[in-house]
């Protein structure tokens, strides 16, 4: 059956592996971006005629009207994928109070404007649904300094919950992914700015945290994501699938530090 889904965050990384994969099954992709130029990658790909680029705001409640909307009009809607967000450190003896708060909200607000929009025409169409939200291993493990994006993504951890349970009894599923490292661009542009030496031991950082030894690729991520949309999962609502390895468990970062 022909399928659709939004992905939030879509230009790049996770976004972008996840908007590939499903393309890959046959669905058409709204790909949300909030950068025009990291979207040229839809226009040249091979399954170009399944994507649908747009630039915007995923928090911009009018752009995700855009999105479902232009979803909608290729097929039924199946899928929305939060996973925008914004990565900027922040410490509560260093920062206002009001700066914090705007931090834990620019990740917060394109979470629950994404879950609302796919509920909403899950509803009028009264057909089933799922959706997945990226969360972070930083939800229950956090380093100094990431006191804005380790509370937001809790809180969307804790939404991912009440939706499920909410919503459950009209089809509707929700669950959420929390990655730890991942080789995206961010990444490796981090150990390209560090030189050899350092990029090296960042590296060796990074396996040691990491029970399986390496950090994930973007890939291995999309794959939890698209098996929480599929029928297959169709039991599977309310959970947060840790896409980690291991590295919650491990529960050794080497990114602490004095916050002074």
């Amino acid at each position: 059956m022909n399928r659709s889904y939004v992905v939030t965050g879509a230009g790049r990384g996770i976004g972008r592996a996840v908007t590939e994969r499903l393309a890959t099954t046959g669905g058409t992709v709204v790909a949300i971006e909030q950068d025009p130029v990291a979207l040229a990658w839809t226009g040249a790909h091979p399954l170009r005629e399944r994507l649908i680029g747009l630039a915007g705001d995923a928090a911009d409640e009018r752009v995700a009207q855009r999105a479902a909307d232009a979803a909608e009009a290729a097929a039924p809607l199946a899928g929305w994928v939060n996973n925008a967000a914004v990565f900027r450190d922040a410490s509560v003896h260093s920062a206002t109070t009001r700066q914090i708060l705007d931090l834990i909200m620019a990740n917060l607000n394109a979470a629950v404007t994404g879950c609302a929009t796919a509920i909403r025409r899950f509803l009028a169409a009264a057909t089933p649904g799922a959706i997945v939200n990226v969360s972070s291993h930083q939800a229950r493990q956090a380093v100094p300094g990431s006191l804005p994006y380790a509370t937001a993504k809790a809180a969307i951890e804790g939404m991912t919950r009440a939706l499920a349970v909410e919503y459950g009894p009209c089809g509707i599923r929700v669950n959420a992914v929390a990655p730890g490292s991942v080789r995206t661009e961010r990444y490796t542009g981090f150990l390209a700015s560090q030189g050899p030496e350092a990029a090296a031991r960042a590296e060796e950082q990074m396996a040691a945290v990491h029970p399986l030894g390496r950090v994930a690729e973007v890939d291995e991520v999309a794959a939890a994501v698209a098996y929480l949309l599929s029928p297959e999962a169709g039991f599977i609502t309310g959970t947060t699938v840790p896409v980690d390895g291991g590295r919650a468990v491990l529960a050794h970062d080497p990114e602490a530090r004095s916050p002074r």
